[in-house]
């Protein structure tokens, strides 16, 4: 645009190289857009395993520390008087 109204070569050169970094933003903006919707579809899948892993740690808990029934009691035993 600049190279339209000026006719030196700086002003082709500037030119050129807005040209350029406006092509160089486009690419970042449409490569993170990829990445922010690959993340989204991450958060997505995790979001739904949630409750699922949440339930294999509570079971893995269960297994670790079993719950104990009363130890019967060891020795000898008096005899109430009715």
């Amino acid at each position: 645009m600049l190279s339209c109204i000026l006719n030196s070569s700086t002003a082709i050169e500037v030119n050129i190289r807005v040209i350029r970094i406006f092509t160089k933003l486009r690419e970042m903006v449409l490569t993170n857009k990829d990445i922010l919707l690959k993340l989204e579809q991450i958060e997505r899948k995790v979001g739904q395993h949630d409750d699922d892993i949440k339930l294999i740690f509570d079971y893995l808990k269960e297994l670790l520390n079993p719950p104990t029934k009363p130890m019967r009691k060891i020795g000898f035993k008096h005899k109430k008087e009715d």
